[in-house]
């Protein structure tokens, strides 16, 4: 009996928010300018549009596209467990604060908030590590502020959690979509031939990525033929915008 209803049923939608307590996330979330020292990486929001990228090309049945969705998600993994490391020192240090004083969470009085456009999974992955290491850094203060660790330590464990964060948007930067796809590499033809020049620096695609049976956690269900032209002008949120 249902069947014989059309419903005018539009898409969801939820409002998402981020809240950051610290210049340090804040920092993280915009990016870094290239200077004459250092070179620019993208901030959050640059990693959120080429993480749409990449999902739009796997969707395509871009077999880089694919492996490259599969290397960020381990990528942020291991992120992870690199800001696991850093907790597990400051937990140590705050272990020895003396059980008669206690210390509530610090937060700023002016937190910064900014609402979320991220059509990606793995780009909301990226949030939750930004997240874990704004509360890394608020803990880190503290400690150096009651005495329980020195500035070189409290120095040494923001960067370090930042680099891990930025580490990961640069390896994001080096994405570039093949404009091949799986049938392609099937037919052996010049498209796949280019695909393989331009990711020849990266070593050979791996066999069960190739096949298709190997695909990230993340990746979108792949759209073949003649539907390809639907997905390159679909209206997809390419950035995460404060």
């Amino acid at each position: 009996m249902a069947d014989n209803y059309r419903l005018n049923i539009g898409s969801l939608r939820s409002d998402v928010k981020l809240t950051l307590h610290t210049h340090h996330a804040a920092r993280i979330w915009m990016g870094r300018q290239k200077n004459e020292i250092k070179a620019g990486i993208i901030g959050l929001s640059g990693f959120c549009t080429v993480i749409n990228r990449m999902s739009r090309g796997a969707q395509q049945d871009d077999p880089y596209s694919d492996w490259w969705m599969i290397l960020v998600e381990e990528k942020i993994n291991e992120s992870k467990e690199a800001l696991k490391t850093i907790e597990d020192r400051l937990d140590m240090a705050m272990a020895s604060l003396p059980p008669a004083i206690s210390i509530s969470e610090n937060l700023s009085i002016q937190p910064v908030s900014l609402p979320l456009y991220i059509a990606n999974p793995l780009g909301f992955q990226a949030v939750y590590l930004l997240t874990n290491y704004d509360e890394i850094v608020r803990r880190i203060l503290l400690a150096q502020h009651v005495g329980l660790i020195g500035r070189h330590d409290m120095e040494t464990w923001i960067d370090e959690g930042a680099s891990v964060l930025r580490k990961l948007f640069g390896l994001a930067q080096n994405y570039k979509y093949s404009g091949a796809a799986r049938d392609d590499f099937a037919a052996n033809n010049a498209k796949a031939e280019a695909a393989r020049n331009m990711y020849e620096r990266y070593g050979a695609l791996p066999q069960n990525v190739l096949e298709g049976t190997h695909r990230s956690n993340f990746a979108p269900p792949i759209i073949r033929g003649h539907q390809h032209t639907e997905v390159d002008n679909d209206n997809f949120d390419d950035a995460a915008e404060g």
